[in-house]
């Protein structure tokens, strides 16, 4: 029993040292930080949300443990054991804590979700697009690019369309559609918005890391909606300038 005990000890005790120098940089869990500041908001949530499931998952791991171990029948004693299903303190310990974990991610949550959604007077937006879902592709509208034909970009199923969004700089996306219900997602930005029609929803973030990113419709939306792909370019701001000098058709 003391051999059982003492490793019992040693891996709970090797688990804590282990996950605690984890914790001293804490991973992405499959997301990286500093893409956009969007990104910065949710992956935060993002790691708090998967350490407090460790946590109580590990604390549950033990309750179960623990018992099937030190309280198993003994041959000898086959006696029922001593039963807890009217302890009240036990009872009001297990409702309390759940409730004060919910709350906490809930308080949490309230606060990243009030930073992320949070819209700037529309003088200190640096750059506004447009963006539109359609059955079954999407349509990017600069209107830097004025009024002509070119300033709408519109993709298909078989040729996916590139949103550009500038390095560093505010950009506003306002999101609507013509038909049907859609879902603006690009997973490395950890942000998802619907398109509705009749209604205009709005993200106002800061892209900050260069790269191509592959972007996808995650609502059911048609027979089509698998291929209602897209791809989100960061870019300098040379690169952004000289794209929608291009749309304006100052570029050849």
């Amino acid at each position: 029993m003391k051999s059982v005990r003492r490793a019992l000890s040693l891996l709970l005790t090797g688990s804590s040292l282990l996950f605690l120098s984890a914790c001293s940089e804490v991973s992405g869990f499959g997301y990286e930080k500093g893409i956009t500041s969007v990104n910065d908001h949710s992956l935060s949530l993002w790691q708090g949300a998967w350490i407090a499931a460790a946590v109580v998952g590990a604390i549950t791991l033990i309750l179960i443990i623990w018992p099937a171990i030190f309280h198993r029948r003994k041959e000898g004693k086959p006696e029922f054991p001593k039963q807890f299903q009217y302890n009240i303190p036990i009872e009001v310990v297990y409702t309390i804590v759940p409730l004060l974990i919910v709350s906490v991610l809930f308080y949490f949550t309230a606060v990243k979700q009030s930073a992320i959604t949070k819209l700037s007077p529309d003088a200190q937006v640096a750059h506004t697009i447009e963006v539109k879902g359609i059955q079954w592709s999407w349509q990017f509208t600069y209107p830097e690019a004025g009024t002509g034909p070119n300033a709408t970009v519109t993709g298909t199923p078989e040729k996916w369309p590139t949103l550009y969004l500038p390095q560093g700089q505010s950009v506003r996306l306002n999101f609507t559609s013509n038909d049907v219900v859609h879902g603006f997602y690009v997973p490395k930005f950890m942000y998802q918005i619907q398109t509705i029609p009749g209604v205009t929803n709005r993200v106002e973030f800061i892209p900050k890391k260069l790269g191509t990113y592959e972007g996808v419709c995650n609502i059911l939306c048609g027979t089509s909606h698998t291929y209602m792909r897209f791809q989100v370019k960061v870019v300098t701001n040379e690169q952004y300038q000289s794209y929608i000098d291009s749309l304006k058709g100052n570029v050849a």
